[in-house]
Order: C-alpha cells, then sequence, then structure tokens
C-alpha cells in the first residue's frame, strides 16, 4: 500500500485542524505554514474535504476550516478516502471486482486480507487519537516491534 502525498496532507491538514478544535476557524495559510505544505496544494486537499463533508469553511476576515463532526468522529481511513478514494486497490481495482485463475487463484484472499488488516488499523484510528499522541494499543503494538521500523 502506498500513502499518496495527497493523503498524507490531507491527514495532517486534518489533524491541525482537531488541535485547534476549539479555537474556531484556522486559514488554510496558517494550516500550510504549521504543516511545510504548498498553500496552492492545500487549497485544492481542504476544497475536497470540504466536498466529502469533513470540514466546514468560511470566508472573510473571521474565516477559515474547521472539522465538521469532532475530531474522535472522524477516521484517518476517512480522511484518505475522500481524497484519494479506496484504501486499497489492485491496478486501480478493488480486490472484490478482480478475478484470478490458475496459480494465481489463492491471490485474491492475500489482497482481501490485506484491505481488511488495513481497514482495521486506519478506521480504528480517530484524529483525536493522532492529535492527542493517544493510538490505539493494538497500533501502538504494532509501531513498538522493532521490525516495523526496517526496509526489507
Amino acid at each position: 500500500m502506498r500513502i499518496s502525498a495527497r493523503a498524507d496532507y490531507a491527514v495532517r491538514a486534518a489533524l491541525q485542524l482537531a488541535a485547534a478544535q476549539e479555537a474556531g476557524p484556522v486559514k488554510a495559510e496558517a494550516i500550510a505554514e504549521a504543516q511545510g505544505i504548498s498553500h496552492k496544494f492545500l487549497e485544492g486537499i481542504l476544497n475536497d474535504l470540504r466536498r466529502g463533508g469533513l470540514v466546514h469553511s468560511q470566508r472573510g476576515g473571521n474565516g477559515g476550516y474547521w472539522l465538521a463532526k469532532p475530531a474522535g468522529a472522524i477516521s484517518v481511513a476517512d480522511v484518505i478516502r475522500v481524497v484519494d478514494g479506496p484504501l486499497v486497490s489492485v491496478r486501480g481495482v478493488r480486490p472484490p471486482e478482480l478475478a484470478y485463475s490458475g496459480a494465481a487463484e489463492s491471490l485474491l484472499p492475500l489482497w482481501i486480507a490485506l484491505r481488511a488488516n488495513v481497514r482495521r488499523i486506519l478506521e480504528g484510528v480517530s484524529l483525536a487519537d493522532v492529535a492527542s499522541a493517544t493510538l490505539p494499543a493494538e497500533v501502538s503494538a504494532l509501531a513498538e516491534d522493532p521490525g516495523a521500523w526496517t526496509n526489507p
């Protein structure tokens, strides 16, 4: 699985909004500066998040962006899906729509299992979890495995 720059930036922007949830609207410029994201690129991402129902926006001097729901009700998966589509695809196709034959026949259950694990992690972690640095125990345990930090 690959996390695109667009998805990474979207999650980071959403986390900035989660951290400022009580402070009111946050200007796109402030998010861009805080996260080191191109302002122009970020505007497109914020528009996707707005169209996807995850953020609200208001124009004007007191305007900006804010989360449409509490940070605890928005998963990392929600953000990624809004900007990038399905979490796992093979050649741009969702795994259940694939078919293999012969020696590759058992590849489909492998892709389905991969998708299930990715979903379990990304749907199980909310913006509030990440913003407060309190990841679920299962996620923390996976990240604490020294092998998780190496690239074979």
